[in-house]
This record gives C-alpha cells, structure tokens and sequence, in this order.
C-alpha cells in the first residue's frame, strides 16, 4: 500500500515537459527580439554619449581650445586647426541634441531588419549630419581668420569688439522670431515626423536623410553658434551654455516660446552692449 502511495504521488510530482505551441513560439522570438533591440539602442546610446565625452574632452585638452586664439597666424595649417577645432565644437555641441533623432532612426532600422526589409548601417546616417557640422565648421573658421586678418577679433580668447557684438547679438536674437528658425526648430524637434515624411531608401538616402536633418538643425541654430564670438571662441562657459540651450530648445515643451524669449532677451543685450561700453 506504501508503495502504491510512492507511485501516486512521484506521478503527481514529476514535472512534464510542455512543448510550446506555435503561438507560444511567436511570443517567445518577439520577446527576444524586443531585448535584443532594446540592447543595441542602449549601445547606440551609450556610443552617442562616448562620442559627446571625446569631443569634449578634445576642447578641455590643455591648451587644444585656446591654441587658435593665441596663435592664429596666416597660414594653411592654422587654418586647418582652427577647421577641426570648430568642426569638434559643433559635435561636442549638437550631438546631444540629435540624440532622439539618431535612436529614432535606430529603431525604425531594427523594424526593418527584423521584417526582413533592407536597411543601411547606422553610421551611414550619422555621417550626414558630421557632413553639415564639418561644412559649418569650415564656415566658422574662415569667418575667424577673416576677422582676424581684418583686425576684428581679439588673440587672446577670441571675441569681437562691442559694436561688432551688438550687431550679433541683434541678429541672432531677431533670427528666433524668424520663419526659418521655426521651421528649422519644427523639424529638430519632431524626429518622427521627420522620417515619416523624409524617408529614402538606400545608403545614398540614408546619408541625404542625415544630411538634411543636419541642415535643418544647423540652419537653427546657426545664429546662436555666431555668439562665440562675442563671448569668446576659446571660452568653455559659452560652449556650456549654448550646448545646454540647444539642448532645452529641441527637448523641452514650449521650445518656440523659449527661442522667442530667449530672442527678445538677445535683442534686449544688443541694444544695451554699446551703452555699457561707453559707459565704462
């Protein structure tokens, strides 16, 4: 009797294999194609972070964000460091800010891959907006040694003199009230919109959908980045300040009034500029 009891309950409780059925077998592969992706984007990520640190810690090298300043002779190869000085600056700068684009466009890549669509690599994408920043870069920079030639821009840390950063200061801040500037800032903000709209097939899409991209949030912020002349190219503070800005405008609610009030606030230190320097 004993032993029947033994056998009963063994019976009872030895577990059963359970083959899923293919329902079963669905959601288990969509489970981990979900972790799979989550972990790429997470990568994607952290490589976005790991790209901002090593442009900024170019600017924080000793001597590597005043060499320009210092030393801005007329020659090619000053030239060319003052192109990768600025070229880094608007990494540094921007990337941040491309941020939701860029993990927007990687999860629409993962979609793809994982429905067997074609896709493009991911890089591919981002070298349209290094495109734009290197081109604007090569801008700025001649633009510095333009007014350094001209005797415009101080060797010390790079800044024009008042009357110059008057008008700069009134152009950026009435730029923010500008069409453009919110047209521009309608597109940074919305990567969605962006690529549902803007979507090319292919790596030569790829790379015009990252270069148009680059181009809309460049032509937004182009004015703003002029502002280093008036508080100092080689000055780290106005980099903060203007990459937090940059930043606060693209991801925060209310980013066409904060432009807006931040261009009134411009105007208003345009106008006041010249008065301070005559008073002093």
């Amino acid at each position: 009797m004993a032993s029947t009891w033994t056998l009963v309950s063994a019976r009872r409780t030895t577990p059963r294999s359970v083959t899923p059925g293919p329902d079963q077998e669905g959601m288990i592969m969509e489970l981990t194609m979900t972790r799979i992706q989550s972990r790429q984007r997470i990568l994607i990520g952290a490589a976005l972070v790991a790209l901002t640190l090593l442009a900024w810690a170019y600017l924080l090298m000793p001597g590597g964000e005043t060499t320009m300043g210092e030393s801005m002779a007329n020659s090619l190869t000053m030239l060319a460091l003052s192109v990768i000085m600025w070229s880094v600056m608007m990494v540094a700068m921007m990337l941040p800010g491309a941020g939701p684009m860029i993990l927007t466009y990687a999860r629409i890549h993962q979609q793809r891959e994982a429905n067997g669509s074609s896709t493009v690599p991911i890089w591919v994408f981002l070298a349209g907006y290094l495109t734009v920043w290197v081109g604007f870069g090569i801008s700025a920079a001649v633009l510095q040694w333009g007014l350094h030639q001209s005797a415009l821009l101080s060797s010390a840390m790079g800044k024009v003199g008042p009357l110059l950063a008057a008008g700069l200061l009134i152009t950026a801040g009435a730029f923010q009230f500008s069409h453009l500037k919110q047209a521009c800032l309608s597109k940074c903000r919305s990567p969605l919109s962006f690529l549902m709209t803007e979507w090319r097939e292919g790596t030569g899409g790829a790379l015009v959908m990252g270069i148009r991209h680059g181009v809309f949030c460049t032509g937004c912020c182009w004015a703003l980045m002029l502002l280093m002349f008036v508080g100092g190219v080689m000055s780290l503070g106005w980099m903060v300040a203007l990459a937090l800005y940059f930043l606060a405008e693209k991801l925060l609610p209310g980013g066409e009034w904060i432009s807006r009030l931040t261009g009134v606030a411009l105007m208003g230190a345009g106008v006041a500029m010249p008065l301070v320097a005559a008073m002093t």
